[in-house]
């Protein structure tokens, strides 16, 4: 007997697939039939792994077409299992009301200069017209603190809503919160990752924080429980990377790119900072000299695909303004507040290009360069 692929599809639109609902021919688990002489051949995908729903689906479509077609036709089932790919569990958080743009500065390793950039980037941004707040979440090392002239001041009570909050510290026109304030001075800071994670979330939400354009997050050096704790408890709207050009710096700093892309974190990179990048000399202001390597972190950023967001020299006024609570982008007309001015545009155009191709973390997300100077809804 000659079957006919017609008859067959007419058959197996009498069953489904175990679990399934709706007939298998119609629900497009059928992918394909052949036939030749008294031999079929039927290829089937099902969404069910178990032996038990392969076994039944097997059978039933044997069944159907020696019932229904010819009882010694020569069945064959070749059948396939696509399991649905499970949704990936981004650690997103929770946005908070007035603050617009959170920024994630982060570095692979300590000593590249991480706090002095974030310094530095909130100052130029405050200058540039925008509202802006640190919040110092490298537990174990707080020196935000000290770089803005407030390690001896403490955050106020304020009553929101009947609710009692601590407000920021101000300075320069930046709200700081760090677990500085919270701590002496000689004391040592000797957390376990949840109880740091604790504090962390009291900071972030037991706190007003007004109405903020940028909210600069100070991370500790590497990979690690406040990464994460960071990342569950906001939306982080971008994060920058801070490198020497040294190898060693560059390895961990891929680390740090490597840990915000990761599928279930996912937050955009803006791109790759080279602080110390050269030294020039006050009596040779024409020479640089490459100590750490010469554009070890540019490079990086064009192997890793991400925008190069500018290189900082190596000068000594830098730490000593940061010494002495006085960032060096507060000093105008200087190289200095020219490099921090460069860096910092370069960070305001990529989060534009990331809020105009990627969904918003945030309600509110800058829409225009217009002078680095617009935040609209």
């Amino acid at each position: 007997m000659k079957l006919q692929k017609q008859d067959i599809l007419k058959a197996l639109e009498t069953i489904s697939v175990p679990g399934e609902g709706g007939n298998m021919v119609e629900t497009g688990a059928v992918k394909n039939v052949i036939t030749f002489g008294d031999e079929v051949i039927v290829d089937i995908t099902i969404k069910n792994p178990s032996l038990q729903a392969k076994k039944r689906t097997e059978v039933d479509i044997m069944k159907v077409i020696h019932d229904l077609v010819y009882e010694k036709a020569k069945v064959t089932v070749n059948l396939k299992v696509e399991v649905p790919a499970e949704p990936v569990n981004e650690i997103k958080g929770n946005p908070i009301p007035g603050i617009n743009n959170i920024i994630a500065v982060a570095s692979g390793k300590g000593g590249v200069g991480k706090s002095t950039v974030t310094a530095n980037l909130a100052v130029t941004l405050s200058k540039m017209g925008f509202k802006v707040g640190i919040l110092d979440a490298d537990i174990y090392g707080p020196s935000i603190p000290i770089m803005f002239d407030v390690e001896d001041e403490r955050p106020l009570a304020h009553d929101v809503d009947g609710k009692s909050k601590m407000l920021p510290v101000e300075n320069y026109g930046i709200k700081v919160l760090s677990i500085g304030f919270f701590t002496q001075p000689n004391q040592a800071v000797i957390w376990r990752g949840p109880m740091a994670a604790k504090a962390l979330n009291q900071m972030i939400f037991d706190a007003h924080w007004g109405e903020i354009d940028f909210l600069l997050i100070d991370l500790p050096p590497g990979t690690g429980d406040i990464h994460l704790s960071i990342m569950q408890s906001l939306p982080i709207t971008g994060a920058v990377v801070v490198s020497t050009p040294q190898n060693v710096a560059l390895a961990d700093a891929k680390k740090g790119v490597a840990m915000f892309q990761q599928e279930n974190i996912n937050v955009p990179v803006l791109g790759i900072i080279e602080n110390m990048a050269y030294f020039t000399p006050e009596e040779l202001p024409g020479n640089k000299y490459y100590i750490f390597g010469k554009e070890g972190a540019k490079n990086l950023a064009e192997d890793l695909q991400v925008p190069f967001l500018g290189d900082i020299p190596l000068v000594q006024s830098i730490r000593e303004a940061g010494d002495v609570g006085r960032p060096a982008a507060l000093q105008d007309d200087t190289p200095l507040e020219k490099a921090f001015q460069e860096l910092t545009k370069n960070v305001v155009q990529e989060m534009v290009n990331r809020n105009e191709n990627l969904p918003p973390t945030e309600v509110i997300k800058i829409t225009t360069m217009a002078g680095c100077s617009s935040v609209n809804n």
